[in-house]
């Protein structure tokens, strides 16, 4: 990657991760303070504490995905670090679909006389799952690039006692 593609990265990263913080403060705010009364229509609060959670998984997300953007600068992500970096995002994908289905079950009740929005809900629930996998895919593949980049540093030292 370029290091203007980095630059624009890094900062699409921040300000995610800055919009995140600021709406989990004032979620957070009003949970404490308790100065937005429900009016019963919806399960306000197990929302709130959803959405909050569900800004958690997004931050960890970012934060990993900007380390594994260093170290593709670096030159240094084809390596048994770069794992621990994908499998926090994998955990967080999980984790927001694991939240997408509790909001799915919380709005369900309201859906009797239309039950195929929650079947949609469901249906995108799943989706998040998918890109989990995806992504879990794309682990393997690095962990055989680094394997193979391990082989080759052995096969080019051996080479090089020989020669």
């Amino acid at each position: 990657m370029g290091k203007l593609t980095v630059r624009a990265f890094r900062a699409v990263l921040g300000v995610t991760l800055a919009g995140t913080v600021f709406v989990q403060a004032g979620m957070v705010w009003v949970l404490v303070s308790g100065s937005d009364p429900e009016d019963g229509a919806l399960p306000l609060t197990p929302l709130r504490v959803i959405t909050v959670l569900g800004m958690v998984s997004v931050q960890v997300a970012v934060v990993c995905v900007r380390r594994l953007v260093t170290m593709v600068r670096r030159g240094t992500v084809f390596s048994h670090a770069a794992s621990r970096y994908v499998d926090g995002v994998i955990g967080a994908i999980v984790a927001a679909a694991l939240l997408w289905f509790a909001v799915t079950a919380l709005n369900a009740p309201g859906q009797r006389d239309d039950p195929g929005v929650t079947v949609i809900m469901g249906g995108v629930g799943m989706a998040i799952l998918g890109v989990a996998l995806i992504v879990l895919v794309l682990r393997t593949l690095l962990a055989q690039a680094v394997a193979r980049d391990v082989e080759a540093a052995r096969m080019q030292a051996e080479l090089a006692e020989v020669i």
